[in-house]
């Protein structure tokens, strides 16, 4: 993964970037790590890849692909230090919920991926979906609470300042990958 970026640096992975508002800020601010931005919709992915440019962001990629392929089979383990997941698709309905990111099998692949310590940031404005992931970490011991990442107000996503126009709470929650004795 490193072979993506001109310098080894520690990698953070934005797994759904959107329009890359908070992978391009973040990455500005924090010149001594790479970001990834992991974004299906081609649209999006011309955006970000845009501002990358605009910015001159030597540490900044973007990559077009399912993000649950990306976190499976194209990311080394125990390579990312951190990760983001703002605002996924709650697939509300029952029937789609096997398409939802946060399921058992997406903790497999954190515990694979992250570095131990790695941590992961998740915010969304569904309450119910926030509660399933909330459980789906409290129910496994190979992660635990940590400090809770909000973004600076330059860094929020589109999707963040559309809720919060709207009134609507955001919910957060941060975790991370225990070490190893």
């Amino acid at each position: 993964m490193h072979e993506l970026f001109d310098a080894p640096r520690p990698l953070v992975l934005d797994v759904g970037c959107g329009k890359g508002r908070f992978l391009a800020m973040r990455a500005s601010r924090d010149p001594d790590r790479n970001y990834l931005g992991i974004e299906r919709q081609l649209v999006r992915v011309r955006k970000v890849a845009r501002k990358i440019q605009r910015l001159e962001l030597h540490n900044a990629r973007v990559i077009r692909v399912e993000a649950s392929y990306a976190v499976e089979f194209m990311i080394p383990p125990h390579c990312v230090s951190e990760l983001f997941v703002f605002f996924p698709d709650p697939w509300p309905k029952a029937r789609h919920h096997k398409r939802r990111t946060f399921r058992p099998e997406f903790l497999n692949t954190l515990d694979r991926i992250l570095l131990p310590g790695g941590s992961l940031h998740v915010a969304t404005d569904h309450e119910e979906y926030f509660q399933v992931v909330r459980d789906l970490f409290e129910e496994d011991d190979r992660f635990e609470p940590c400090t809770i990442v909000a973004p600076a107000d330059d860094e929020r996503t589109e999707f963040e300042l559309i809720f919060s126009a709207k009134g609507d709470p955001v919910h957060r929650c941060s975790y991370a990958r225990c070490s190893r004795k």
